[in-house]
């Protein structure tokens, strides 16, 4: 990290303004080299400077420039950020003359690396950083925001902190046995606390669902027969024309999606083609789509006519999905009832007409209840929802078990204090304590350039 990097951090396009961040040792003065205005290696730090960006005599553009001197930085290193006019030939001359002057051009996610490397943040806050810039909610913005505060990483230290005490407590024992005034650690004693520390692990585990769900959201399948409605619901749930409704069967051949908020939750919809035996070649790839959807969805809503009886495809869907989370959503509630519902014992029915948007509200309220959405809008948002996080999550209660097991069968405490200690350390891993520079090439590279 000897070298000076430089990027553009705005999108690169025609817009107001552009900035592009400069780091390291030499930023201020390679910068201070193509500026016609105050000398910026004696100007205050935290401050805004006016001037031009010159290459020789020529003028390029007209430019404040924000010096920032270390360690109150985004790098702790000294950090230049020159806001030019927007627009693509200006903005990459402004990079070219940076470039020419000593800085290289930095890799994805370098500044929040280099954030990482010096202290100032740890992985898991750095892993924030990325989740803020994708987040698409509301919810998962916060979600990012207390990533980024440090209250996972305080979290993951809090339980490092009660490791390090159960280790201490067996290394004393075992060290110095002939001590009478020490505390003497009982193997029920570690048990409990075994306990304790693998209900903590659990509760993030089972917390990370709702996590998905808020940053993800809930991938969402219409489904059934054709001309059964699933067009009209999914404009209806949409409040606009986005799938093209016709009476002719087979008309969507292929998957139409949408998105929607239900407080605060994101839905990614999916219409799928209507399912069903075809020779139309195009269609049956529909078909296949349609069918595969249904193992991929987190919620599948099954489309049945109430003005028809179930055929034998309507019995064959509701079989497929009876072990998923789906509701039986019956539509052309206004016409005489022909379908029989004893098929559908144990199943969340709601009627609805895509016609009058009758019945749309309740299906909104099933689909809060079947992924608890009012506990989430409650939530205090300090979830892990990080999969590299949550493996390692995993991987620790997977080593606690076995350390269970090993207690029941009486195992010598220093074996326990080895499996203590590498459970101490992959957690460790997730904050940063420790790590592979591949790991950090990898989870950096995810980043846009000028972050």
């Amino acid at each position: 990290m000897d070298d000076t990097i430089c990027s553009i951090a705005t999108s690169l396009g025609i817009g107001a303004i552009s900035i592009i961040r400069v780091s390291g040792k030499e930023a201020i003065k390679i910068v201070n080299q193509i500026f016609k205005g105050k000398n910026l290696e004696k100007v205050n730090s935290h401050t805004i400077n006016y001037g031009y960006i010159v290459n020789k005599e020529e003028i390029i553009d007209e430019v404040l420039v924000s010096v920032m001197r270390k360690p109150k930085t985004y790098t702790m290193e000294d950090v230049v950020e020159i806001n030019c006019h927007g627009g693509i030939e200006t903005t990459n001359k402004v990079l070219e003359l940076l470039l020419l002057n000593g800085c290289r051009l930095a890799e994805p996610g370098e500044f929040t690396k280099r954030a990482f490397l010096n202290g100032r943040i740890d992985l898991m806050q750095a892993e924030a950083v990325s989740d803020l810039i994708n987040s698409q909610t509301d919810k998962a913005r916060k979600i990012a925001i207390n990533g980024l505060k440090g209250n996972g990483s305080n979290l993951i230290k809090n339980l490092r902190e009660e490791l390090i005490k159960i280790i201490s407590n067996i290394e004393v024992n075992i060290d110095y046995p002939e001590y009478e005034d020490i505390y003497e650690v009982t193997i029920e004693d570690i048990k409990t606390k075994i306990q304790d520390l693998k209900n903590k692990l659990s509760k993030i585990i089972q917390e990370y669902e709702d996590a998905k769900i808020i940053q993800d959201g809930i991938k969402t399948a219409i489904i059934g027969r054709p001309n059964v409605g699933k067009s009209s619901l999914l404009n209806r749930l949409l409040n606009e024309e986005k799938a093209i409704v016709t009476d002719i069967a087979g008309t969507t051949r292929d998957i139409v999606e949408g998105e929607i908020l239900i407080d605060g939750i994101k839905l990614n919809i999916i219409d799928t083609a209507g399912i069903r035996e075809t020779n139309d070649v195009v269609e049956s790839i529909g078909v296949k789509k349609s069918l595969d959807i249904i193992n991929q969805a987190a919620l599948t809503l099954l489309l049945l006519d109430n003005s028809q009886e179930l055929t034998n495809l309507d019995l064959e869907l509701i079989e497929k999905t009876k072990n998923k989370t789906s509701i039986i959503v019956i539509n052309k509630n206004d016409l005489d009832n022909k379908l029989d519902i004893s098929h559908l014992k144990n199943r969340d029915i709601v009627y609805i007409n895509t016609l009058s948007n009758e019945g749309i509200s309740k299906l909104k309220e099933e689909i809060k209840k079947l992924f608890n959405l009012e506990k989430i809008e409650k939530s205090d948002y300090n979830y892990i929802t990080n999969i590299r996080q949550i493996a390692k999550i995993k991987e620790c209660l997977q080593r606690i078990n076995d350390i269970e097991k090993g207690l029941n069968d009486n195992i010598p405490l220093d074996m326990l204090e080895i499996d203590l200690k590498n459970i101490w350390n992959t957690l460790g891993t997730i904050i940063g304590e420790s790590y592979e520079e591949e790991l950090l090439d990898e989870l950096f590279s995810k980043f846009c350039v000028g972050k």
